[in-house]
């Protein structure tokens, strides 16, 4: 008489217990994926607002004080200067101006991912913050994530200044025969080059002290060897197939072939492969630099100073 009572009202077929069985078993599978979806959640939500903190204090941080703008933008155009005068007296084409105009835009953000990048971490530890990070429920690549964000929102609002000054003083013309493949050239160089950027955080902080030395040996030979002033085609096959691990080598001369044209920009390789190559690299240094942030932090456990000062 109950089994039926029981049957009528929670609206269990007749068939005896083990219906009933397979009703809590399936009440509780329900349970547990709505328990995991709400984990999943939890942990993005904490994930994206942690991105979102250490993006913010780059964008406020780098635009407070109005001044700093001015000098940002308008001194690097001093050293651009000499480059156009040198083209000039050559009687060098006038798209050797826009090269370098452009090019020096794009050379703020190699400096950025160098030095508010892949030195991060190690200015952290010697700031005495960098347990803050080890110890904080989120993952490390959020934070990662919000620095390359942050700073490059930063980089580019003064990219964009120097490249129109440049434009408006030394009368460049760039001719866009396509936008949409512009955009999507320069997304995927900005994800390869934070991407390396994020990798080399991790092996920055592990190599210690020897972090400011990678910094200044990196900083001159990749401004020769992406051709930031000049087409990189002129290094040669093989300097050029090396220089291609740098993603600004493609990005640049990818993005002059679309504002220049291939016959007058003296293109590497066609547009189009170009940014397949962009793509490979994104997806490979996003993955080494999660790699490297688990090699990072197994080393941390296993030595236990890894924010131990001056190591």
């Amino acid at each position: 008489m109950s089994d039926r009572l029981f049957r009528r009202e929670t609206g269990e077929p007749s068939g005896g217990p083990g219906s009933r069985q397979l009703l809590l078993s399936d009440t509780t599978k329900g349970t547990a994926m709505n328990g995991s979806f709400a984990r999943l959640r939890d942990d993005l939500e904490l994930n994206l607002r942690a991105t979102w903190a250490r993006a913010y204090v780059r964008i406020v941080g780098a635009n407070r004080e109005p001044s700093w703008l001015i000098f940002d933008t308008g001194l690097p155009l001093l050293a651009l200067a000499a480059y156009v005068y040198v083209y000039r007296t050559m009687d060098a084409p006038s798209e050797f101006v826009g090269f370098v105009i452009l090019g020096g835009a794009m050379s703020a953000y190699w400096m950025n991912v160098l030095w508010s990048m892949a030195s991060q971490f190690y200015w952290e530890k010697m700031m005495g913050q960098l347990q803050l990070f080890m110890i904080a429920p989120m993952s490390r690549m959020a934070i990662l994530a919000g620095m390359a964000a942050g700073g490059l929102v930063a980089t580019t609002v003064r990219a964009s200044a120097a490249l129109l000054l440049g434009c408006l003083i030394f009368s460049v013309r760039f001719t866009i025969s396509a936008p949409g493949l512009l955009v999507v050239t320069f997304l995927l160089t900005m994800v390869a080059l934070y991407g390396m950027g994020m990798m080399f955080a991790s092996m920055f902080m592990l190599w210690g002290r020897e972090a400011w030395h990678s910094v200044n040996l990196l900083q001159e030979p990749v401004y020769l060897l992406s051709g930031f002033y000049f087409p990189v085609r002129g290094l040669g096959f093989w300097t050029c197939t090396v220089a291609s691990f740098v993603p600004l080598t493609l990005g640049l001369d990818s993005m002059r072939q679309i504002l220049f044209g291939p016959e007058r920009s003296l293109g590497l390789l066609p547009v189009g492969r170009e940014i397949l190559f962009l793509a490979v690299l994104s997806v490979i240094f996003m993955i080494g630099a999660a790699k490297a942030l688990q090699k990072m932090e197994r080393i941390a456990k296993r030595e236990g100073k890894l924010t131990a000062r001056w190591q």
